[in-house]
């Protein structure tokens, strides 16, 4: 393709992802105030969540090796079908039984991951990072629009054809320096993660928000990530490596927690969020181009259903592991298990020098 019919495809791309978060957001806003509504306590909504994580945790890899087989377009358009059955099942969820049953299309719901795998693809090496970084520009977009919405309407109311392939997964993680930064996205990411799946509790009981305030707070989330991955990420790729941002993103997510542990009021977060989401979006964006450069193109679609398929495994046990730490703990013991594990993960890369590049094979 010539590159301004490649930029103009990106674009297009885009679009799509940022009215998919849109529509994502808004039921993230006002599924737990309907959950409330039916009947549902902490450990139920916790089960609730659960179970969205191991739909996505067993479709996230399947998804990524569609791609791969079937091409992005074709999972593009699973991706947004899914999304049609999903939200329908939704606007009829009046008891628990459909609120549980309209999760499952979940398990083909990966249109963000498939717009990176078009930009993966369509994306010069040196530029991918900064590329992946405009997505994420999209996200923001998607995630105030749709939290806003939520908030008001919460108010009112391999080489083989199998797409599954065992084999092919454990060959990706055979590449030089696969496994190393899977592992620290697991591990570095698996504390927030945990504060992320239990946030809608925490504001609720904790921060005590009304609906609508606790959309305007997803709102400011948006505006924060919407400007860290639209000015400021680009930036820092084009003048320091990769494996300097990752150092740098674990460390600040590790004196984010400390913060978090220490915070006593919506305001007191509030202030946290702005280096939280830097580390999010930095760590996110760079492990997924990290790991991307590390595989062959036609393999990036595999790739990017794993990074995917992390983000369910710490939706799957998340609730469960949070839902304990909150009620035996509280909020803080969040913040000081982010702030030791990442510190041992910041200890771990300064010593072993990081990560250099390899060339794709």
């Amino acid at each position: 393709m010539e590159p301004a019919a490649k930029q103009k495809v990106i674009y297009i791309t885009y679009l799509i992802a940022a009215l998919d978060i849109t529509w994502l957001f808004l039921q993230f806003s006002i599924t737990p105030y309907l959950a409330r509504r039916l009947g549902f306590d902490t450990i139920w909504f916790g089960y609730l969540q659960t179970t969205v994580g191991v739909i996505q945790l067993l479709g996230g890899p399947i998804y990524g090796r569609f791609a791969d087989v079937f091409g992005a377009r074709a999972a593009l358009s699973v991706s947004c079908l899914a999304s049609v059955v999903y939200f329908l099942l939704l606007a009829v969820a009046d008891n628990t039984f459909m609120l549980f049953v309209h999760k499952l299309p979940a398990v083909f719901m990966h249109t963000l991951p498939g717009a990176q795998m078009v930009v993966a693809d369509l994306s010069e090496d040196e530029k991918r990072a900064d590329a992946l970084g405009k997505l994420g520009l999209c996200f923001g977009i998607g995630m105030i629009a749709g939290s806003s919405l939520g908030g008001t309407l919460s108010t009112q109311k391999g080489s083989s054809n199998s797409v599954f392939n065992l084999g092919e997964i454990t060959r990706l993680m055979k590449f030089p320096g696969v496994v190393k930064t899977f592992t620290v996205k697991i591990i570095s990411g698996l504390p927030a993660g945990i504060f992320q799946v239990m946030f809608s509790i925490i504001a609720i009981n904790f921060f005590q928000l009304k609906a609508e305030q606790n959309g305007y707070l997803m709102a400011y989330f948006g505006i924060v990530q919407m400007v860290i991955q639209g000015a400021v990420i680009g930036r820092l790729t084009s003048r320091f490596s990769e494996s300097s941002l990752m150092l740098l993103s674990v460390g600040i997510s590790s004196l984010v927690g400390l913060a978090q542990a220490m915070m006593t009021n919506v305001f007191h977060f509030c202030l946290i969020v702005i280096p939280m989401m830097f580390s999010l979006s930095v760590f996110n964006v760079i492990t997924d181009s990290m790991l991307t450069k590390s595989v062959s193109p036609s393999d990036t679609g595999t790739m990017l259903g794993l990074c995917a398929s992390v983000q369910s495994l710490l939706r799957t046990v998340g609730p469960t592991i949070g839902g304990f730490l909150y009620e035996a703990y509280g909020v803080p013991s969040f913040g000081y298990i982010q702030c030791i594990i990442n510190a041992a993960v910041f200890s771990f890369l300064l010593t072993t020098g990081g990560r250099s590049q390899p060339n794709r094979p």
